[in-house]
């Protein structure tokens, strides 16, 4: 039998092949290759960051104008032992931060301090005007942003302790922009002066903020800012740095703190245990914006990307001058205070006897 020879029709191959494909896409959608990165306005995420702070700020007041109670309780404690508080301002501010954000930007990745345990309807969510005329006035130029390289770092009530006890000037709202881990907008609102203050590093920033002049340091009395819930370990710290004349005043919130640092209230913020990166992330942003800066106390900036942990157990200090020469001064006190920190944790132990090395476990 003679051999049969086939002949294919290259059309008819052609249009097999686009078929085939076609069918392998509908199924499987487009590889990543071609498929269009999403990408995010910088100039529409500050508009929102700025409306979502006062939003939250909104409901940490209603509470406490409702009067029918914080519902305040403790949700866990520090390393130092001070309470950590939970109220409905805090957890109502974080619905309206929160879900703000994954209404205007659905996809988006928000850290926030409070959490839900029940899924929350987007269609109870109002809409966030992506255009504030004041941010429109002041920021010129934009940003478009790849979504994956951005990040959200949200406090919904900073100084929760401090708002149970109606000490409500420390209160603040904070929201804070990174992309690839730095911090490039910070939102920080009071909601019970109605003062916000915002800046995007290098685009502009709130006309209430206003870079303070007669705090660096050669100051000759120095003025230090702290929290008030370990004041006094602090205080030895910073007056073994730089000299016993040196005033050590203790306030609530990391936001309330670098704004004092911002107006010239204060020459520094220092904090010497562990902080949550929600509490200081928008004030990073903001200073770094007035050409300050903040830092762990070894000197090195804090990453914020998502995928890091969610503590700077490194310290902190924030300046508007002369970092470096606070860096210096503190160094040697900052170490002396590890060391008797670690001494006093190793005497705490309880030490065991002999007699309770052979006592068999239970």
């Amino acid at each position: 039998m003679a051999p049969v020879n086939v002949r294919l029709n290259p059309v008819g191959l052609a249009v097999g092949v686009a078929v085939i494909i076609s069918i392998f896409f509908y199924i499987f959608g487009l590889p990543g290759l071609f498929r269009q990165e999403q990408r995010i306005s910088m100039k529409e995420i500050l508009s929102v960051s700025v409306e979502l702070a006062r939003r939250g700020g909104s409901r940490v007041k209603s509470i406490v104008e409702a009067k029918n109670g914080l519902e305040a309780q403790v949700k866990g404690k520090t390393k130092e032992g001070a309470k950590e508080m939970l109220t409905q301002g805090d957890l109502q501010s974080h619905k309206a931060i929160f879900y703000g954000f994954e209404k205007a930007f659905p996809g988006l990745r928000v850290l926030s301090e409070e959490h839900d345990t029940e899924p929350v309807d987007l269609n109870t969510i109002p809409s966030v005007n992506k255009e504030l005329e004041e941010v429109m006035d002041i920021v010129l130029s934009d940003q478009s942003i790849p979504m994956n390289s951005i990040a959200i770092w949200i406090d919904p009530l900073d100084a929760t302790q401090e708002y149970t006890e109606a000490l409500y000037q420390y209160v603040t709202t904070m929201v804070c922009v990174v992309v690839n881990g730095e911090p490039r907008i910070g939102v920080i609102h009071r909601p019970f002066s109605d003062e916000t203050v915002w800046a995007w590093v290098g685009y502009g920033h709130s006309t209430n903020l206003k870079k303070a002049e007669n705090v660096k340091y050669d100051t000759k009395k120095k003025k230090i800012i702290v929290s008030r819930s370990h004041k006094g370990t602090v205080e030895d710290v910073a007056r073994e740095a730089f000299g016993e004349d040196t005033e050590v005043i203790g306030a609530g919130g990391a936001g309330y703190k670098v704004l004092e640092v911002i107006k010239g209230n204060v020459n520094a913020y220092t904090h010497v245990t562990l902080i949550k990166k929600w509490d200081i992330c928008a004030g990073n942003a903001i200073i770094s914006a007035m050409d300050g800066k903040m830092t762990t106390l070894e000197g090195n900036i804090i990453d914020y990307s998502p995928f890091n942990d969610y503590k700077n157990d490194k310290g902190l200090l924030a300046t508007l001058y002369d970092h470096f020469d606070y860096l210096e001064k503190l160094a040697p006190a900052v170490e002396k205070y590890k060391k008797n920190t670690v001494k006093k944790t190793i005497e705490k132990k309880p030490h065991e006897s002999k007699d309770d090395e052979k006592r068999p476990s239970r």
